[in-house]
């Protein structure tokens, strides 16, 4: 990357020359000017055309994750300071996560706070705006103090504390735009420090010329691909990292599996994306004939958010017979009631590990049963209470149900009874012992409108599940696409906002993103809304229709 940054000129306000100071992860394009005593923090985006100079009024901070777009101009006067958040005197200081869009004027002194959103040609002078503040398009600001929260509408002009105090708070719908907007650019500084990385353009641009010449093959560039990782899993890497969370792994030969004694791989401390894949890569390689999992852990709240389970003995799909097997070997020999209380041959390991995962972060275990007719609407029976918290006797429990209600559909959830709600949904039996559930597909295309309005030609079931288990739980429904090319760098669009909570037309919402992007990826995300954050991420359509 070549930055256009300079010395402020020898003046009576710059007799020092100083320079500015860029963190090494911010971008800096090499068509922006940056002069004078400029501090930039890390993860910063500076666009195109922009220009900060620090040359009279001085010294100007940019807080970390802020984005500075296309043509913005940052200046100040010789006199004038504000207070910054580290108390001291600024002549202009933004924030963090803050978005100063296109061809807009912050000229000292001047304040603009945390996760502030100034929109396109809009001024801020010699005024203060407050954190988390939408300021919209053509706006002028000058004089005064905004406070926290607040929204300016776009062709305001607002010069007086007066107007300042009676504009209107914020709106959820704001804050999620203004948050967008800042993922948005996120990924854009990702995407220019890439392709100023000889490393790691040069695999993507290789990996297109194969298309070209014929090889459809949709791969990750070597810096996000693996010959022994899925795309899934590569993709759920991404996402892990890009949400700020740390990468571990366990393993655990069969007997260990089916204690659920997982052996700690330790934490992997990179943080980039092709050394996490190949740290992935040496731990499948170190333990070959066993079961590796992935785990995303969220350093903040010391926790785990995800486990995934990418590598089986010999590479099989489905090691639970195998499993069940060797449980009931050892039940002839002293260990025969202790191997059968963590193992099931109706259940399968996979659905066994769940259960006590669940029970390990203290959650209680529901389930819940229903027929074709009432799976289509979703309307679950309870199966009886599962009041005990000893594994083997829930798994008990669950072959139970499953044995009552041989030929419907039952699942597992988790249940916190702290915040009295479902924490996961998983389905552990389909009619028949199908692994899919087509029957069900085919019998809702003829059923009546009421009952296919929660059904779907163009989502797989298990999509079509996922949103009724978010909806259920009080979260909002997302979507993005991308082509292949920004599929290989995670550069995902958003598609048109979902804003019901309707099961239906939330369906209906995620079919026109799939036909709106034809041969593209797209997936969806749960939003707690409380939170701010996304709880999972599914691909619902890959190029070819495949889903």
């Amino acid at each position: 990357m070549v930055a256009r940054s300079a010395a402020a000129p020898p003046t009576p306000w710059s007799k020092t020359l100083p320079e500015p100071k860029i963190n090494e992860t911010a971008y800096v394009h090499s068509f922006s000017n940056i002069i004078g005593d400029v501090l930039i923090e890390p993860n910063v985006l500076i666009a195109p055309g922009t220009f900060i100079r620090a040359d009279e009024g001085t010294p100007f901070y940019i807080g970390e994750g802020t984005n500075i777009q296309d043509g913005v101009v940052i200046h100040g006067l010789e006199e004038g300071r504000v207070i910054g958040d580290d108390e001291k005197d600024y002549s202009v200081w933004i924030g963090k996560n803050a978005s100063i869009t296109h061809m807009a004027l912050i000229h000292g002194p001047a304040y603009v706070g945390d996760e502030c959103f100034i929109g396109f040609r809009s001024t801020v002078f010699n005024a203060r705006v407050g954190k988390g503040c939408i300021v919209m398009m053509h706006v002028l600001i000058q004089d005064v103090e905004i406070p926290e929260g607040k929204y300016v509408p776009s062709g305001s002009i607002i010069t007086t504390q007066q107007q300042a105090d009676r504009l209107s708070d914020v709106q959820a719908d704001d804050t999620k735009f203004s948050r967008h907007v800042v993922s948005i650019n996120q990924a854009l500084r990702t995407g220019y420090l890439c392709a100023g990385n000889h490393a790691c353009i040069t695999p993507i641009r290789d990996e297109l010329n194969k298309g070209n010449k014929g090889n459809g093959a949709m791969r990750y560039n070597t810096t996000m691909s693996s010959n022994l990782l899925s795309s899934d899993v590569i993709e759920q890497v991404h996402s892990l990292l890009a949400q700020g969370y740390r990468i571990a792994t366990e393993s655990a030969d069969e007997r260990r599996f089916r204690t659920s004694s997982w052996t700690s791989g330790g934490a992997i401390e990179a943080k980039q994306g092709s050394q996490v894949i190949a740290a992935l890569e040496s731990t499948l390689s170190e333990h070959p004939g066993e079961y590796v999992r992935l785990i995303g852990i969220d350093p903040k709240a010391k926790r785990r958010v995800v486990e995934q389970i990418i590598q089986r003995p010999n590479d099989k799909a489905q090691p639970a017979a195998k499993a069940t097997k060797l449980a009931q070997t050892t039940s002839s020999n002293g260990n025969a009631k202790a191997s059968a209380q963590v193992s099931s041959s109706t259940l399968g390991d996979e659905v066994v590990e769940q259960v006590r995962n669940l029970l390990a972060e203290g959650y209680r275990i529901g389930t819940e049963h229903a027929n074709d007719r009432r799976f289509r609407t979703s309307s679950w029976n309870s199966c009886s209470p599962i009041e005990s918290k000893n594994l083997p006797e829930v798994v008990q429990a669950l072959e139970a149900c499953l044995n009552e209600h041989t030929g419907e559909y039952v699942r597992l959830f988790g249940i916190d009874t702290k915040a009295k709600r479902r924490v996961v949904e998983q389905i552990i039996q389909r009619p028949d012992g199908k692994p899919a559930v087509k029957a069900a597909v085919k019998a809702a295309t003829k059923s009546v409108d009421s009952t296919a309005t929660v059904q779907s030609s163009q989502l797989s079931q298990e999509a079509v599940e996922q949103v009724r288990s978010f909806l259920s739980q009080g979260y909002r429904i997302g979507t993005e696409h991308a082509d292949m090319r920004r599929f290989r760098t995670s550069s995902w669009q958003s598609c048109s906002p979902i804003e019901s909570k309707q099961q239906s037309q939330v369906i209906q919402a995620l079919e026109t993103c799939i036909h709106n992007h034809e041969g593209e990826y797209v997936r969806m995300f749960g939003i707690d809304p409380k939170a701010k954050r996304r709880v999972q991420e599914l691909i619902i359509q890959q190029p070819n229709g495949k889903k």
